[in-house]
């Protein structure tokens, strides 16, 4: 196996954060949703406990729920500590000390591990790595999500992010991404590059999004099938 859990930050994100992150209407929710690079989000464990359909894929997903437990206690420290000496990149509004951001987080984590084995036998976890084609037909999804992955990790390269989209939108019918900022919250070329090389084929639109945490993370961008 290539993939290795050291080489990885996980770092989950909640229910009410991806609803605002993405936009996601109560219709929105009665469709079928699938999740790219969901990490340890608590996002699958409250949808499915709540009756919607959401299927998450990310690499993580081989390793046991130990291992992942091992590896979020390791990094908890250290991403809390970029935290304490980054205060001022921050929207301190919704979460609003960074002792509450570590409870948020933390509690997220600990609800996807509590759910992860259960969602696994569920196929609602599920191994996967971008851009590797997806065991699903075409459109087998409504909705795909990117929550902090594509267009923030620009050191992957254009092909890298064209070959990932593209994936996803062979098995979505619309996904959106968010944010379409890179790592430092700056606008980049690669945001521009797939607008352009997606137009052609599909809408595509940057909307604004009722989260930010992060200084200029406010935007997502969808691509939806005409």
């Amino acid at each position: 196996m290539s993939f290795k859990l050291n080489s990885v930050v996980p770092w989950g994100r909640n229910f009410a954060e991806y609803r605002a992150m993405f936009c996601l209407t109560d219709e929105d929710m009665k469709k079928k949703i699938a999740g790219f690079d969901d990490g340890p989000a608590s996002f699958n464990c409250e949808a499915s406990q709540q009756g919607y359909s959401v299927t998450s894929f990310d690499p993580i997903y081989s390793f046991s729920e130990n291992a992942l437990r091992d590896r979020i206690n390791e990094v908890r420290d250290i991403v809390m500590e970029q935290m304490r000496n980054n205060t001022e990149n921050y929207v301190w509004k919704n979460i609003k000390t960074l002792d509450e951001l570590e409870n948020v987080r933390m509690s997220a984590m600990k609800l996807f591990l509590s759910d992860f084995e259960k969602g696994k036998k569920e196929n609602r976890y599920i191994y996967h790595e971008l851009p590797d084609k997806l065991p699903y037909e075409k459109g087998a999804f409504d909705i795909g999500l990117s929550s902090h992955f594509l267009l923030m990790y620009t050191s992957l390269g254009y092909d890298f992010h064209i070959k990932s989209i593209s994936e996803m939108l062979r098995v979505c019918k619309e996904i959106r991404i968010f944010p379409i900022v890179d790592l430092d919250a700056e606008k980049t070329q690669l945001v521009s590059d797939v607008i352009n090389y997606f137009k052609s084929s599909y809408k595509v639109e940057i909307k604004p999004t009722e989260y930010e945490f992060q200084k200029g993370e406010n935007k997502m961008l969808t691509i939806t099938a005409e």
